[in-house]
């Protein structure tokens, strides 16, 4: 079984960074290509970002591009999500998940994280 499990969220203030990780155990890390999504309250859940399976081809949603980064270390088995000027529309549960290949859509997702909650105050 695969296990994802998240970390870094908290509160910010308008402008700050935050770095989220995401470990994975239970299968080969470097076999996946890995995907961060955010939920806020009321809203569907949407894809921020994305990397495959070397680290080579990614994805960003046109809403954090140029402002959030995305990698993945293999030696640790953990995908990053660096996040910088942060706003207050930022503010969800951010979701870190596993798939067989790279995609922005989150039904190609097989295995996902609890998630941790990223909160930016204005």
């Amino acid at each position: 079984q695969v296990q994802l499990v998240e970390s870094g969220g908290g509160l910010v203030q308008a402008g700050g960074s935050l770095r989220l990780s995401c470990v994975v155990s239970g299968r080969t890390f470097s076999s996946y290509a890995m995907g961060w999504f955010r939920q806020a309250p009321g809203k569907v859940r949407e894809f921020v970002a994305a990397i495959g399976v070397y680290g080579i081809r990614i994805n960003y949603a046109e809403s954090v591009q140029g402002r959030f980064a995305i990698s993945r270390d293999s030696a640790r088995n953990t995908v990053y999500l660096r996040m910088n000027d942060l706003k207050p529309e930022d503010s969800a549960v951010y979701y870190c998940a596993a798939s067989d290949y790279l995609s922005e859509e989150d039904k190609s997702y097989d295995y996902w994280g609890q998630g941790t909650q990223v909160t930016v105050s204005s």
